[in-house]
């Protein structure tokens, strides 16, 4: 995939998340992202040549830790697209930007349908005279 086409991909990515893309060199195929509160991460795309892949990294030593996520998604079986390595570089720095779990999300709401039930007062309890 050209260059560009990864660096509009990456901007519409941005659009639905806190990150900024920061810097995108065509010569190095690098994008720099960034995120306050101090959360920056960058992507090496592959080149198109037969078994590149993605790789992320981070300068920061106290955002490095939190990519190991993403690091092993990329390795893992399988051509990966550019925004399914920034899905989960996003969900790997969701502690750092201070948001709750992608997967507590989901129960939350779940749990909120299900809580909102209201026992209905008009039937008689079992066991109870209603003289």
């Amino acid at each position: 995939m050209a260059f560009q086409q990864l660096a509009d991909a990456a901007a519409q990515w941005c659009s639905r998340t806190p990150f900024q893309l920061i810097a995108a060199e065509e010569t190095e195929r690098r994008m720099d992202f960034y995120a306050d509160p101090g959360v920056s991460f960058y992507v090496l795309c592959p080149d198109g040549g037969c078994g590149d892949t993605f790789h992320v990294w981070s300068e920061s030593e106290d955002c490095l830790p939190f990519l190991q996520l993403a690091q092993d998604y990329i390795s893992s079986c399988g051509k990966k697209t550019l925004p399914e390595v920034l899905e989960k570089v996003f969900k790997s720095f969701r502690p750092l930007l201070g948001l709750p779990d992608a997967d507590e999300d989901a129960f939350e709401e779940y749990s909120a349908d299900v809580e909102e039930e209201e026992p209905e007062a008009d039937h008689p309890q079992m066991g109870v005279s209603q003289q």
